[in-house]
């Protein structure tokens, strides 16, 4: 029997270069040197995808792999500013009306030009009750008051809200564009797991749990002008690895296995740097990261014992020792650089001694067994808060989980578990990305329970105020009675943390998160 080996086209390319080289110099031909253009780029990644249906989920790590299969009308530099991507430009009419002038000749993975019937129709879908095969869109809220997408021409679309709404155009950049012909073909269902969009990479496997491999979309038309180099991807290939565990996310960097991580724990900051193969690049995080706790049922349905939780954790210790004093405390829901946030909210103290008083006047003196859920990468955080916890009578026992795993589990509208360690951050830096979801009466976010009539009243009201002064007056109001109310353990607002190979080029930490690499490429 005769064994065919399988060729790696990558190993071809290299040799032909190397042979080129060795030419050139013979007949004494010198080239300027340029970025080289690798096999691939690999991220070690700690979360799978939970969709590759841009529509069909409110996850940042999904949003982060999706996005480099499929752009948007606007999209987000790594300054957090917002600038056209598939439109050549967005303009406002009047106070309920924005026009988009599409780019032409953009195209879909499959060949298939987009025009302005592909984006009324991805507006659609997002917007629309049951428009996704009989299920209604988990993004519908992140578009508020849009009441309809209008068709112009091939190339204009215009977007119509039923009231003023401030940050529209922010909210741009995480809607991203399918393809009508595409979809009606294969069905919604079938977008889980097949991709067509207009982005600089196309699918080629997605192995659940494992990886996501994309190659270089050819015809890319170039992505936002705004945010140089223009062109395709400077890759043949992206692969995002699989890696929940911190430690076996780090040993693949220093392997070279992976060429950037996310998720760096600070503990391995120090050991990263004197590596000499990798450095560590940090963005400002637009992360609320807390504990939310289950307010539907004992023990944390008493305010009292939610409070207790609150003043056991010693948050100050905690940004110190195992945050490498990379993160700041929060009172509340905001950012301290969001829009709204303000001073004057009820502050819990690290008080183990108020936390004890609090559990014995809610009739647990002899303390309660809890459960923090939380996903791998945050294993560390919660044991020690755990352990906190557990000084002043809740005792708690963390059990770790995949996030796909224990997302759905805790987005149920019925609550059956404890406390659960999560995060939620909006790009745009506005409360309408973080308050609404999290806290606003069966929200899909709300994964506490929390209800509060008066605190929806609120988030309505600033949802649609145009005068600035009033509308961050609305969202301080909110916020302190959340924070009075206490369904999280407020924690903090971390940097984002990153290490990359010393050989990448081409990429940058933003704020939103995402790790988008259409401009990466590996050094020689």
């Amino acid at each position: 029997m005769t064994t065919i080996r399988s060729i790696d086209p990558a190993r071809i390319f290299r040799l032909r270069g190397a042979l080129l080289g060795r030419v050139l110099i013979a007949c004494g031909i010198v080239l300027a040197p340029g970025p080289a253009v690798a096999a691939e780029v690999r991220v070690g990644f700690t979360q799978d995808a939970l969709t590759l249906d841009p529509a069909n989920h409110r996850k940042r790590e999904t949003e982060t792999i999706i996005r480099n299969l499929y752009d948007g009308i606007m999209t987000q530099t790594s300054k957090s500013e917002v600038v056209p991507e598939l439109a050549e430009s967005v303009r406002q009419i009047d106070s309920l009306t924005y026009e988009a002038k599409l780019r032409k000749g953009v195209k879909f993975h499959s060949g298939d030009e987009m025009t302005a019937e592909d984006v009324k129709f991805t507006f659609d879908r997002l917007t629309r009750p049951k428009a996704m095969g009989g299920q209604t869109s988990p993004r519908q809220g992140l578009l508020g008051p849009l009441a309809s997408t209008e068709i112009v021409d091939t190339y204009t679309v215009r977007f119509k809200l039923k009231e003023p709404w401030p940050v529209f155009p922010r909210m741009l950049p995480v809607q991203e564009i399918v393809s009508k012909k595409f979809v009606e073909k294969v069905g919604s269902d079938a977008l889980a797991t097949q991709a067509n969009g207009t982005g600089p990479f196309k699918l080629v496997e997605w192995r659940r749990g494992d990886s996501i491999i994309m190659e270089r979309f050819a015809d890319y038309y170039g992505g936002a002008t705004a945010i140089p180099p223009t062109g395709a991807a400077r890759v043949d290939r992206v692969i995002f690895k699989i890696i929940p565990e911190n430690a076996s996310r780090m040993a693949a960097l220093m392997a070279g296995e992976v060429d950037i991580v996310n998720e760096v724990p600070v503990f391995a900051i120090n050991t990263i740097e004197r590596s000499g193969k990798a450095k560590v690049v940090k963005a400002n995080g637009t992360r609320t990261f807390f504990i939310a706790l289950n307010v539907t049922r004992p023990p944390f349905s008493d305010v009292r014992v939610r409070q207790a939780a609150n003043h056991a954790v010693d948050k100050k210790l905690l940004i110190d020792r195992l945050l490498g004093n990379t993160a700041t405390p929060v009172a509340g829901v905001l950012s301290p650089e969001s829009f709204g946030s303000k001073p004057g909210l009820k502050v819990y103290a690290y008080d183990p001694n108020r936390a004890k008083k609090l559990l014995a006047e809610a009739g647990y003196a002899k303390g309660i067994d809890v459960t923090l859920d939380v996903e791998g990468a945050f294993k560390d955080q919660a044991e020690a808060i755990a352990s906190m916890l557990t000084k002043v009578g809740i005792r708690t026992k963390v059990q770790v989980w995949e996030g796909a795993v224990l997302t759905p589990i805790w987005r149920a509208a019925k609550k059956e578990r404890d406390m659960y360690m999560n995060s939620w951050g909006s790009g745009a830096l506005d409360p309408t990305g973080i308050f609404v979801p999290t806290l606003k009466t069966k929200d899909r976010g709300n994964t506490s329970g929390f209800s509060n009539p008066q605190v929806d009243r609120l988030l309505d009201a600033a949802d649609t105020e145009i005068d600035r002064a009033k509308r961050a007056d609305l969202y301080h109001q909110a916020e302190k009675i959340v924070a009075a109310e206490a369904p999280w353990i407020f924690l903090w607002v971390p940097q984002d943390i990153y290490a990359v190979s010393k050989r990448l080029r081409g990429w940058e930490p933003g704020s939103d998160s995402r790790i988008n690499l259409h401009r990466a490429y590996l050094a020689n």
